[in-house]
């Protein structure tokens, strides 16, 4: 008798989680060094570099919107993965109702991010 394996959507939620995680590991440490301590303290970069006008225009760049969602989404998607399995180290053995708020909060807030980025226009 052959079995047949059970469908399983874990590979796309580790897919998301690695893209993150990796983002996360590589970009991470670079924004918060430009964004909280080289552009507040005027160090290696002008002033004005996160000015309102420039990062309006910045968002507004198809670019611009794409690098910020994927940050924005995959550091989303990552936190909540990690946060998911994390609840059974602390002794809360996750069911449907933590995947749904883990895993519910990320989708919400990538179409959260969408949404305010498409609302910026072009």
């Amino acid at each position: 008798m052959k079995r047949t394996l059970k469908r399983s959507n874990a590979p796309i939620f580790w897919a998301l989680f690695g893209a993150g995680g990796m983002l996360s590991a590589l970009l991470g440490p670079m924004l918060v060094l430009i964004t909280g301590i080289a552009v507040p303290l005027g160090l290696l970069l002008p002033a004005d570099t996160m000015s309102y006008a420039n990062m309006l225009a910045f968002s507004q760049n198809l670019i611009g919107k794409g690098f910020i969602f994927a940050v924005i989404a995959l550091f989303l998607w990552h936190a909540a993965h990690r946060i998911f399995h994390s609840l059974h180290d602390i002794g809360i053995h996750a069911g449907t109702g933590a995947k749904l708020v883990c895993y519910g909060g990320a989708m919400l807030g990538t179409l959260i991010a969408a949404y305010a980025l498409l609302a910026i226009g072009f």
